[in-house]
């Protein structure tokens, strides 16, 4: 089974929407550049969702809305084993793969897709701890 290990939300304003977690929720926000896609990363608890993490604790980010990107609504994302394997069951499952797996420096490949009921999610393949 593929555990859901992060959660994306589209933003307008980067700025506001971390200071509105960060206010009403406590979050921790890390900024990145236009390397990253002036990316967010949200921190919602002490340790992100590793095997001795607290059950059901995950963390997240927030991508800036632009034309290009098909489907820009809150999503989760799922880990996997293999990303090109898990590519390939999306698509045999209905589902609709978009675009190519992209590396994330430190973290590992990631690639969005949508259900059959056209919602948007993604999948990682992570890098192995300690990389």
């Amino acid at each position: 089974m593929d555990p859901v290990v992060h959660f994306e939300l589209p933003c307008d304003d980067r700025e506001r929407l971390a200071r509105f977690f960060e206010r009403a929720f406590g979050w921790k926000a890390q900024m990145f550049g236009p390397e990253m896609g002036n990316y967010v990363v949200v921190t919602t608890a002490e340790q992100d969702a590793r095997p001795d993490a607290p059950r059901g604790a995950i963390n997240g980010g927030f991508f800036t809305r632009t034309a290009e990107m098909p489907a820009q609504f809150p999503g989760i994302v799922i880990a996997v084993r293999d990303i090109r394997d898990s590519m390939r069951k999306v698509g045999e499952a209905g589902g609709q793969v978009l675009g190519e797996p992209m590396d994330i420096p430190g973290v590992g490949a990631y690639v969005a897709f949508l259900d059959t009921e056209g919602n948007r999610s993604s999948m990682l393949q992570p890098l192995p701890m300690g990389r």
